[in-house]
Order: C-alpha cells, then sequence, then structure tokens
C-alpha cells in the first residue's frame, strides 16, 4: 500500500451546515487514488486498523458517493480502518473503460484493492445497493482474499422489483423548490420514514446526482448477484432494512436466493428502515455489521 498517514475521525456534530459536515469529514481522511479507465478511482480512508480486525471496504449505492456512508463512518472507525470508496463514473471517479456494467467496474475495484492492501491482508467488503452488485464481481475476483461480504438492500437477485419514477429538478426552479424534488425522491426510495429526511440527506443526494455519470438502474433487473454468487468463496453475510420499498415480494424471499449458493449466509434484518438503512439507522446498521462480521464495539 502507498505510504500515507493515518487519518482519525473525531466527528459528532450533525447539526453543522450539511456542506461543512462533508467537508470536515472528506478532511479527514486520507484520498487515495488506483487506476479507473483514463483516470483514476478514489478511495478515502479513515481510521487505525486493529490488531486482528480487518479493515472495512464500503461500496456506495447507484448514483452514489462515499457519502452513502457518512452516518456509519465516524463510529465504524473507531473500531477499525475503514475505507469508502468513489465507484466508477460516481463520486470523483472517472468512468472505467467500456462496456460500462457492474463487471468491468468491479474488476476496477479489485485491482485497486490489490493495489492498495498487501496480499496477505484479509478485508470486510459491504456492498449498497449498485455497491453489492459490483461488489459480487469483486468478492469474486479477490476469491480468499475477502474475511467476509456483506450486501446491503441490492437488487439483480432476478426477483421482481418496484419501479419508481422519479422527479426531476431543473435549473429555472429555486433551491427551496430544488430541494423538495430531492427530499420527494428519497422518500420515494431510499427512506421508510420522510420525517428521517434531513438536510444533510438531501445535500448529499443532490450532489451525488449532479455528479452521476454511470448509468446503473438497468442492471436492477437481472439477475447478476446470483449468477456471481457461485463463484464467491467468502463467506457471505445479508443486512436489510425490513421497511425497503424495494424487497419484493419480501426481505425473506431476497435472503433465500443468497441462500441457494451460500448455506452459511447470516443475516440481520433492521426494523423500521428502508432502503438507505445505514443512514435511517446508523446505529442499528453499526450493530449489525459487528455482528456479521464479529468486530469488537465501537468506542
Amino acid at each position: 500500500m502507498p505510504d500515507q498517514p493515518q487519518s482519525t475521525l473525531d466527528f459528532d456534530d450533525w447539526t453543522a451546515p450539511p456542506s461543512a459536515i462533508v467537508a470536515t469529514m472528506a478532511a479527514a481522511a486520507a484520498r487515495l487514488e488506483t487506476p479507473c479507465g483514463d483516470g483514476t478511482m478514489v478511495w478515502h480512508r479513515w481510521g487505525t486498523a486493529a490488531p486482528g480486525v480487518p479493515p472495512i471496504v464500503l461500496l456506495h449505492g447507484g448514483s452514489g458517493s462515499w457519502t452513502h456512508w457518512i452516518k456509519v463512518i465516524p463510529a465504524l472507525a473507531t473500531i477499525t480502518e475503514v475505507w469508502a470508496a468513489d465507484l466508477p463514473g460516481l463520486g470523483d471517479s472517472a468512468m472505467p473503460h467500456p462496456p460500462h456494467t457492474p463487471a468491468t467496474a468491479g474488476a476496477v475495484v479489485a485491482a485497486g484493492i490489490r493495489q492498495l492492501f498487501h496480499d496477505q491482508q484479509p478485508l470486510h467488503l459491504i456492498g449498497f445497493s449498485f455497491g453489492a452488485n459490483v461488489g459480487v464481481y469483486t468478492a469474486a475476483d479477490l476469491g480468499d482474499r475477502l474475511a467476509t461480504f456483506t450486501i446491503c438492500g441490492c437488487a439483480a437477485l432476478g426477483l421482481p422489483h418496484n419501479h419508481i419514477e422519479f422527479d426531476r429538478e431543473r435549473s429555472t426552479m429555486p433551491q427551496a423548490e430544488r430541494d423538495a424534488v430531492h427530499a420527494k425522491n428519497l422518500a420515494s426510495l431510499m427512506f421508510s420514514d420522510p420525517r428521517r429526511i434531513d438536510p444533510l440527506a438531501i445535500y448529499t443526494h443532490a450532489a451525488n446526482i449532479h455528479r452521476a455519470r454511470f448509468r446503473s438502474r438497468a442492471f436492477a433487473a437481472t439477475a447478476q448477484i446470483p449468477e456471481t454468487l457461485p463463484h464467491v468463496t467468502a463467506p457471505l453475510r445479508a443486512i436489510w432494512g425490513a421497511r425497503d420499498v424495494l424487497a419484493t415480494p419480501s426481505v425473506e424471499a431476497r435472503y433465500a436466493i443468497l441462500a441457494q449458493h451460500h448455506p452459511e449466509l447470516e443475516t440481520v434484518t433492521i426494523p423500521d428502515a428502508g432502503h438507505w438503512v445505514a443512514y435511517e439507522q446508523p446505529a442499528a446498521f453499526i450493530s449489525a455489521v459487528q455482528q456479521l462480521c464479529r468486530l469488537p464495539s465501537a468506542a
């Protein structure tokens, strides 16, 4: 791994302006880059690897960035080293070379991990939504390098899923109206309780949408994850929000698909949470990660 200073994060001021929260969190991270297409893939690192505790690598959802994990990074970084990527074509990362598919993106992620970590370093890989679709290819590529692979609230399982139409903001809209559009879209897909949609969620969602170039929605209707899981050797884990609007016909049906290929599957279903469970119920999500990845308690 390149020689980079360790980064610490001591953050608990969620009442600050959203732009300040994101800037503070980003400034506390070591930023590293690996090849991606004609540019680079961007990685952010917080915390310090604890003896015997593998680092955690987080892959965000579609049209997102590392900020999909913003509510859980501070606590996880007190346990071990936390890496949050910007997936190819999203956030600050360049587009991969074509074809633009989860498989090509997963290969870029796997190559980046090989560059950033030494060969004997075990890792916990966690993929949320589209990040799980990319992550299954990464996990298959990395083989026994992974201590666990955790899927969180994904599609691409070959099951029916709700198709959601989103409103679009226009450049002529005043800021308040733009924010209302993003709040409505978050309520339609990401949250089970619209009252939990705060200014930080709206700010990060809007910023991520504006930077998204990799179009991922078409892959949700595929069965790419179960088709690739037989090639994943890492122990499989899953975390779902009980009220995830995409979890049709049921969360249990999704677990059943995963368990067909990984009977060792361990799961945690988080009550009163929707699709973006790591934001809507961060404490419960952290607890689930600790349980499934056999991590010590957060400081």
